[in-house]
């Protein structure tokens, strides 16, 4: 029996490692993420002076409820009550 040599390419396995190694750096490099923040949503992030306001009087109805000193007008709440409600 004749054993014919096969085209088969030289395998040099230290070669094959190195080239899996940089497709993988590669690959990492090219999945990089970017975000950018446009002015507009810079401005929206910014505490406005309704938020400050509404904050300081949120504290001051706490201050008051803690202290038992606060009082709910009957019929200011029925009113909005309605003005919620009604279509």
């Amino acid at each position: 029996m004749k054993i014919q040599k096969f085209n088969v390419p030289a395998v040099n396995p230290y070669k094959t490692n190195q080239l899996k190694a940089e497709q993988s750096e590669q690959k990492t490099k090219m999945k990089t993420d970017k975000l950018e923040i446009s002015s507009e949503a810079k401005k929206l992030s910014e505490t406005s002076t309704f938020t400050v306001g509404r904050n300081e009087r949120v504290q001051e109805l706490k201050a008051q409820v803690q202290a038992g000193t606060y009082e709910v007008n009957p019929e200011q709440l029925a009113s909005n009550l309605v003005k919620y409600f009604k279509p």
